[in-house]
């Protein structure tokens, strides 16, 4: 039964990532970049300043909403999970090294794309009188389109989100978290999703708030620590780190030399996997984030876009790349063919044991294991929280539909650790195309506000 129901997403997914996707990621970005005068890139100093000017670990309990830092901090939680680790690898097993330039190419332009996502979001978010605040994608796809056409693409977002992100996403995450476990641990999948739920419920119960503490001290934490082990990686590989980049701008053109195939298949394999998994890994277009930046509390729409663009950039320029120049180094240069005999699960780690000295025995794979599992916890909740926002508005804020909901993404998040990897993350690419399009459609409507917003700030 798996394998017949993974058989035709698989499908569904390649008619939908080669040509939809690929198209509304691209057009998109490229419209945002040029409405807004490129501003990431214009504005790239000032969010940066406006990030790790103020960093805080203790932002404190909000009288509404949640500080700008939160929102970023739950933003990245969400961003940086397993496609940083796993996806990432994946894009690369499957695309080539020259992937990874691609994914590049979709975040500089999703930089520019999550800027209009976290503008609109705090432009069509509403405060309720006891300092409540509602935000999201289908607040401002509501706006775009008015009637009943609006209400059903509204609809349409939240039902595909909360499924995406709420429910087939968390199985992705703690299924990244029992294999890699598994791997360095030898314990069961079922007992680690056991553990995952259980300390996810706990943290579920708490709201926004709680959600917001915890991303804030456990964002900066995880990348430090995973950035801080990848430098030991390519500190000992550091003779063929040029080799590295190499590859990735020449497999990038030419990726046939290495994944076989003709040469229009295999680009458009490195094309489509730089897309999907840069989608899944940065979120950018997806219309996800801009649940925690309509949260913020900030002066301007503008001043959270920027903040926003920081999200993407170290996403996918600092830890996703950080995941692709140890793979690549390690398991590609000097003509190995390691890369053959590994998973997309187990190459990172694979790749840490190989490059450490023998000395170091299984500490690679107890390292990765333990990254990913900061990782893709941090996104498990807030994903959690993404999806629970959406069941609210589809239910009138329904205590018994949220109840409801956690309960069953607490079910998915055990039933992630115990089914086939393949199938779990087909599921979720599927949930997750189906967002974008609706998201997408409401963005490009509404671009006039963006490109005003961008031109108060010069």
């Amino acid at each position: 039964m798996q394998d017949q129901i993974l058989g035709f997403v698989q499908k569904a997914n390649g008619y939908l990532a080669d040509y939809i996707l690929i198209v509304l990621l691209v057009g998109v970005g490229l419209l945002f970049s040029f409405k807004t005068r490129f501003v990431q890139v214009r504005c790239f100093g000032e969010g940066m300043k406006a990030v790790f000017g103020k960093i805080k670990l203790f932002g404190g309990k909000q009288k509404s909403g949640i500080s700008s830092f939160q929102a970023l901090a739950t933003a990245i939680a969400a961003q940086v999970g397993t496609g940083n680790i796993v996806g990432a690898s994946g894009a690369i097993l499957t695309g080539g090294p020259g992937a990874i330039f691609w994914m590049w190419i979709i975040a500089f332009l999703g930089m520019a794309t999550i800027y209009a996502e976290a503008v609109l979001a705090q432009h069509t978010r509403v405060v309720d009188a006891d300092g409540t605040v509602h935000g999201g994608p289908v607040y401002y796809i509501k706006k775009a389109f008015k009637g009943g056409f609006g209400k059903f693409l509204a609809g349409f977002f939240a039902i595909a989100i909360t499924l995406a992100l709420g429910f087939m996403g968390s199985m992705v995450q703690s299924n990244s978290i029992a294999e890699a476990c598994n791997t360095a641990f030898g314990i069961p999948g079922w007992i680690i999703g056991i553990i995952v739920a259980v300390v996810a419920a706990i943290i579920f119960i708490g709201g926004i708030q709680r959600i917001a503490s915890v991303t804030e001290k456990l964002v900066p934490v995880m990348a430090t620590l995973f950035l801080a082990g990848g430098l030991i990686i390519l500190i000992c590989n550091i003779t063929v780190i040029p080799q590295t980049f190499g590859m990735i701008f020449k497999y990038a053109f030419t990726p046939q030399a290495i994944i076989g195939g003709t040469a229009g298949a295999a680009i458009k394999a490195a094309i489509s996997q730089g897309a999907k998994r840069g989608l899944f890994s940065n979120e950018a277009g997806m219309g996800s984030t801009p649940h925690a930046h309509a949260m913020a509390n900030v002066e301007k729409p503008h001043d959270q876009g920027v903040v926003a663009m920081i999200g993407v950039f170290v996403d996918t320029f600092v830890v996703l790349t950080m995941t692709a120049l140890v793979v690549i180094s390690t398991l590609y240069t000097n003509g190995s063919t390691a890369w053959q005999e590994v998973s997309k699960t187990n190459a990172m780690q694979t790749a840490f044991t190989m490059a450490l000295p023998e000395s170091f025995g299984s500490f690679g794979n107890i390292f990765v294991a333990i990254c990913l599992l900061f990782f893709a916890f941090s996104t498990i909740i807030s994903w959690n929280f993404f999806g629970k926002l959406n069941v609210q508005y589809m239910f009138k804020n329904s205590k018994v539909a949220t109840l409801v909901y956690s309960i069953i993404a607490i079910v998915f998040i055990f039933l992630g650790s115990l089914l086939s990897n393949d199938l779990v993350w087909e599921l979720t690419d599927f949930f997750n195309y189906l967002m974008v399009i609706p998201n997408v459609l409401a963005l490009v409507a509404l671009s006039k506000i963006v490109s005003d917003a961008a031109k108060k700030n010069k």
